[in-house]
């Protein structure tokens, strides 16, 4: 490589040490300039530890006049490693990612657990390992806890059910009051039954039982009536109510003279009353769909309960009360029907239940049996404690059945 000589054209004075001036600064800075004219692609541009070598070399080339020096072809090959891409900050990652929400992602912040097993196998080793081995729920379990989810689903405005058949005895009652049951025991909001039977219907004894209504103050809907304008609050409203737990019933009249005196326009009026205040009401209607109050029934219900039984009859009947209705008007009421069949008094071997079954299905849009329970069979009090868990598990699925009605 030549050598720099130092340009000894001015001397130094005197006492003063001699100084050595060359031009590399001066190439330096020249090669700088042209870089700046000439755009570099990011990220090769040399580290800045080679550009004095760069501009030493340079310099030798060039007189003290310092020209300008030439740019360094784009596609010259460079043997001097490229920088290295720098790192996002942290606080450049937290301004370029989204802001989560805590309130409808909290998955992404807690992790989900599997529900708990209650019962058999998978229950009892949850148990014995403190939680530890958690299998989850078995398919029975989570039958029932999609039956619970469907009773319970959150409604927007009140609903109406109507339980009714052309035969007396074969479990539209029982049916009313087990519904109701399920219903309170899973609904956040209690559910409302009306015993709209013109015969001296027994709703509130079959809920209550018969000595504990014997001692109730005889509040009846007939009372309700008479004093209707003035109830204007919930409250008010309780004094003319029964209550099995969170099952609120309101009486039929007991007294046979006024008991058919119930008119669709008085029905309607308690109907209006009533869904002031809850979300659910089911009304027990007794039998027939010809008596004065049963216009205003089928007028103001969302759906409809059939109750039938397995005898031939039982089931003829249900079918007729069915073409009745889609004859009548309520065309869309019959084809959305729950048809409840009640094996109620154990009917014999040589009736084909499965056949009776199929002979209704078609002409309803859900079929649902309750097997023989001597809790529903012997006509007095209904509670949930004392039967069996077929029977428990029918009235689940005709309280499902009712609420996925609610449209």
């Amino acid at each position: 490589m030549p050598a720099v000589t130092p340009n000894t054209s001015s001397q130094p004075d005197a006492g003063q040490p001699a100084t050595t001036r060359t031009s590399w600064a001066e190439a330096a800075a020249a090669a700088d300039e042209a870089k700046q004219a000439t755009p570099v692609p990011a990220p090769t541009r040399p580290p800045a530890s080679a550009e004095p070598a760069a501009a030493a070399t340079t310099s030798a080339r060039q007189s003290d006049s310092a020209q300008q020096v030439p740019p360094m072809p784009a596609d010259a090959p460079s043997d001097t490693p490229a920088f290295r891409r720098s790192r996002p900050t942290v606080a450049d990652t937290i301004a370029d990612s989204p802001m989560p929400d805590f309130i409808s992602s909290p998955g992404l912040f807690v992790k989900e657990q599997k529900p708990r097993p209650v019962g058999g196998f998978r229950g009892a080793l949850y148990k014995l390992t403190g939680g530890a081995w958690n299998l989850g729920p078995g398919a029975k379990q989570r039958q029932e806890d999609e039956l619970a989810r469907r009773i319970s689903r959150q409604l927007q405005g009140s609903y109406n059910t109507a339980v009714l058949s052309l035969k007396g005895g074969i479990g539209k009652t029982s049916t009313t009051v087990g519904v109701g049951l399920t219903l309170a025991e899973y609904r956040g909001d209690a559910p409302c039954a009306i015993d709209a039977n013109p015969d001296s219907g027994d709703l509130v004894e079959r809920a209550l039982g018969e000595g504990i209504y014997q001692q109730a103050s005889p509040r009846t809907i007939t009372d309700l009536l008479k004093n209707i304008e003035s109830v204007d609050s919930l409250t008010a409203l309780a004094r003319y109510m029964h209550h099995a737990g969170r099952l609120h019933l309101i009486a039929g009249e007991q007294d046979p003279e006024v008991s058919d005196s119930l008119t669709a326009e008085e029905y309607l009026r308690i109907r209006k009353l009533v869904s002031s205040y809850y979300s659910v009401a089911l009304t027990d209607c007794g039998t027939g769909v010809t008596h004065n109050a049963m216009s205003g029934i089928l007028q103001s219900a969302d759906n409809l309960v059939i109750a039938a039984g397995y005898a031939v009859s039982g089931a003829k009947r249900a079918r007729s009360t069915l073409h009745w209705l889609a004859s009548h008007g309520y065309e869309d009421l019959a084809r959305n029907a729950i048809v409840v069949i009640t094996d109620k008094d154990e009917v014999s071997s040589r009736v084909d239940k499965d056949a009776i079954e199929e002979h209704l299905a078609g002409i309803c849009r859900e079929l649902i049996a309750v097997p023989h329970d001597r809790g529903v069979a012997d006509g007095d009090l209904v509670t949930l404690d004392v039967l069996k868990p077929e029977t428990r598990r029918a009235y689940k699925e005709i309280a499902a059945a009712i609420v996925d009605g609610y449209r």
